[in-house]
């Protein structure tokens, strides 16, 4: 982690209610000038130096623009209702837009904590990412930049958010598809900066016979990443790493939810088409059998976690109902409430 007290970012978009609570600042306040690159970008202040006796902005909703090794990283942010100081981080899927999260777009997930003491982050970008550490940019579509979002999510991220009076250590970390298997591995090797995980149809175990080898096709198929530039070939040690359920010892004591549909469509699913539907089903069963391997191996090794398998197929309404039904215990965890 970064062990410093001035972090510096750009605010790219002010929300209704964002400016309560900005200013109470204690200790000085370092000024800063700097451009930023999205549109209609403002100027930003600097962190203040002691950003340990800073109180989180008391409601309200920004995005703002992160600096990282990645180059700038876009936020969007809903204020703890009352500036408390924990955060609950969600990830995105497999196909995370440019510009937004898929979060903010698909659910009403903003709406279902606006009362609630914790602070919401939703990192934007990470297509195709696996919201991991690559060795190297992807060699099959003429990526630049080397992915690195554990570094962004542990280290860059959170020094950023500590500038406005966010914990470092007080987090909760979700994800769907893509983003749940992330949740799972980030908070089992950051044990010090998440007190929950939560999964909701995750792909918790690809070191799992010939998994490899569909995620590579995943990654193929949406954006021509190559899964050789990610986590090496089968068998290198980051498959591993990056594994949950071989990883499930490191979770032992860490609240946990994790859900995956049936794979049988419902109402929810009618507006995406039969094509899409279809898709969501088989990826839903994969996710199904993922959670339930997942749930017999921390059962095995004596490790509590809520592991669920509910109604749906692999698409947002769903997602959107496993995060309703995660939020008591992440509240709970936070002391959110």
């Amino acid at each position: 982690m970064h062990d410093t007290n001035l972090v510096r970012g750009w605010k790219c978009k002010r929300g209704i209610g964002s400016l309560r609570g900005r200013f109470r600042r204690a200790g000085a306040v370092v000024a800063a000038v700097m451009l930023t690159t999205w549109v209609g970008g403002a100027v930003a202040d600097a962190a203040p130096v002691d950003a340990t006796k800073l109180q989180a902005p008391a409601g309200g909703y920004e995005e703002l623009v992160v600096p990282s090794g990645m180059g700038p990283i876009k936020i969007q942010v809903q204020w703890a209702a009352r500036g408390g100081a924990s955060a609950l981080y969600v990830l995105d899927g497999l196909r995370a837009p440019h510009d937004h999260s898929q979060w903010i777009s698909d659910t009403g997930v903003l709406q279902r904590f606006a009362g609630d003491n914790v602070t919401l982050v939703f990192p934007v970008g990470g297509h195709s990412s696996f919201y991991t550490d690559w060795y190297r940019p992807s060699s099959t579509n003429g990526q630049v930049t080397t992915y690195k979002w554990e570094t962004f999510l542990t280290e860059e991220l959170p020094a950023f958010l500590a500038g406005y009076g966010v914990s470092r250590t007080d987090n909760a970390i979700v994800g769907a598809s893509m983003g749940g298997g992330a949740a799972l591995t980030l908070a089992a090797h950051h044990r010090d900066q998440f007190k929950f995980a939560g999964s909701f149809s995750g792909f918790l175990n690809p070191t799992f016979p010939m998994w490899n080898e569909a995620i590579r096709a995943a990654l193929w198929d949406e954006g021509r990443f190559n899964v050789d530039d990610m986590w090496g070939p089968p068998g290198d040690p980051a498959w591993s790493r990056n594994d949950p359920t071989v990883q499930a010892e490191l979770l032992r004591g860490l609240p946990m939810y994790v859900s995956a549909g049936a794979g049988l469509p419902g109402p929810a699913d009618v507006p995406y088409g039969v094509g899409n539907t279809m898709n969501a089903m088989g990826l839903e069963l994969i996710a199904r059998a993922a959670a339930r391997i997942f749930g017999d191996r921390v059962a095995a090794l004596g490790i509590p976690a809520r592991v669920e398998i509910v109604d749906g197929t692999h698409t947002w309404p769903y997602w959107e109902q496993a995060l309703a039904a995660a939020r008591p215990m992440i509240l709970d965890v936070l002391g959110a409430h």
